[in-house]
């Protein structure tokens, strides 16, 4: 069964909205709603589609059959972890309203900054450079292999603009980025700026998400329950505290889970007693809340459980890593550290029975930003696991400070690694020449001395004798 599901974007909504969508869940005959991996809601059993007209205010889809798409936004992420400075939620709000129609493709907006939500999931990434109101553009749609770079930052203002020309150049087939940066540049009119240095993505540990968090002179409430139903009385409840704490946006995960920002000093208590009255448990072992699993599998939660029990009696930490299941169904994207991948069962004739076995993958350095997963042991038993998994976690640690040591080792060489580029006096905008600038067709490797004389900032549009030379210590 492909259960309904509601887009919300970005994984952003109002207490309002969510209460309607919990009293909809109720007029449907159901005492629960579930949450996508794409910060999406999920109605987890049979609805009545007779009685969709009675909610107006929804529109339910299939993606399968439909081909409806949902955002994924880091907004979740804005305030109480680390972000990119000019990023601020009113910023993402504005960002995702221009995004009003039927998205055919999956989208990501995101802070490569934090890490609660993945960065490379979407056919089309959005990811925030450093330059105000910029952002790199990561495309990979769904007959490619791999993710590949767009050749210029798209602007805020543009994004809607940009992925609705990729949606719309898709019956071109482009198999290349330039292709597609050909097709989408002739089809819309766009405030492009020059690629001028490559995207860096720290690694952070997989943050904690869960309880009453302090930030600044407010708190931040994160709630998880293990089987990924949450319950329409308390969800509606909160909802009414929410509008009585002044809250305004309520955020989904893609860890099936939720947090609420903004609950003020003064409210603390009666939102730890609210809680408390539900029987709420918001301080679940990190060994819970670092996993991806399939919805409405419960297979994969019950693995889970079998391999979470394994790790607490064994005091192992996970600090860090996630982990993710899946099956040789599964079309979408790994976004975590670990994959355990069940495998096909052969198909036998008579009455033999045959246990499932698995593989299990790893990123690159542990770093699912990565996209590229080692295959690390293939059909294994159930039984073998925990003991593999912990091997991989210690792995990890061993890695981790490695990679730190080498860090440090090369440091002194970086500062000998100069490279010059050219920057506008006046929005402070670098030509770099290894990247060239492609919104005015200038090819990567292009000298500045053989530019010529009519060339123009990108971004301003001041003259080349506007730039002046600078040295890049990298």
């Amino acid at each position: 069964m492909e259960p309904y599901r509601l887009r919300i974007n970005g994984g952003v909504l109002s207490p309002g909205e969510l209460k309607y969508i919990c009293e909809a869940a109720e007029g449907l005959g159901l005492d629960a709603i579930s949450f996508g991996s794409r910060q999406d809601i999920i109605f987890p059993e049979e609805i009545d589609k007779e009685k969709f007209s009675q909610f107006d205010k929804i529109q339910f889809i299939k993606p399968k059959r439909d081909g409806i798409e949902n955002i994924v936004s880091s907004y979740v992420s804005a305030d109480i972890l680390p972000s990119t400075s000019w990023l601020t939620s009113d910023r993402y709000l504005y960002i995702l309203e221009q995004f009003k129609h039927d998205l055919k493709l999956r989208i990501n907006i995101i802070d490569p900054k934090q890490r609660l939500v993945p960065l490379f999931t979407g056919n089309v990434n959005f990811i925030a450079s450093e330059s105000e109101d910029y952002w790199y553009l990561y495309v990979r749609l769904p007959e490619w292999k791999k993710t590949e770079m767009y050749p210029a930052l798209i602007y805020s203002w543009d994004m809607d603009k940009v992925e609705l020309a990729i949606e719309q150049v898709l019956q071109e087939e482009p198999e290349t980025i330039e292709t597609l940066f050909d097709l989408v540049n002739d089809a819309v009119e766009t405030n492009n700026r020059t690629v001028d240095k490559p995207l860096e993505v720290p690694f952070y540990p997989f943050p904690y998400y869960e309880g009453m968090n302090r930030f600044g002179d407010k708190y931040w409430l994160g709630l998880y329950w293990r089987n990924n139903r949450y319950d329409l009385t308390f969800l509606k409840d909160m909802c009414d505290l929410c509008a009585e704490s002044k809250i305004g946006k309520i955020c989904i995960t893609p860890w099936k889970s939720f947090i609420v920002k903004g609950v003020p000093i003064d409210s603390k208590l009666k939102w730890e007693k609210f809680l408390g009255s539900y029987g709420i448990n918001v301080r679940h072992s990190m060994l819970e809340l670092n996993w991806h699993l399939p919805v409405n599998d419960k297979d994969a939660l019950n693995l889970k459980k079998y391999l979470v029990t394994n790790f607490d009696q064994n005091d192992i930490s996970t600090y860090g890593l996630t982990f993710g299941i899946s099956n040789f169904e599964s079309k979408s994207y790994h976004f975590t550290s670990v994959v355990i991948e069940k495998n096909k069962k052969p198909e036998l004739l008579g009455d033999f029975i045959v246990r499932d076995t698995y593989n299990l993958l790893y990123a690159k350095n542990f770093d699912p930003n990565t996209g590229e997963y080692i295959m690390h042991v293939q059909d294994v038993d159930k039984v073998e696991l925990p003991g593999l998994l912990m091997e991989l976690s210690k792995l990890y640690f061993e890695q981790l400070g490695t990679q730190r040591e080498e860090v440090k080792a090369v440091e002194p060489k970086k500062e000998t690694t100069e490279e010059n580029v050219y920057q506008c006096q006046d929005c402070l905008t670098i030509y770099n020449e290894v990247f060239g600038d492609i919104t005015q067709d200038i090819n990567p490797n292009t000298r500045f001395e053989d530019l010529d004389e009519t060339y123009e900032c990108s971004l301003c549009e001041a003259p080349k004798s506007n730039f002046q030379k600078k040295l890049l210590v990298k």
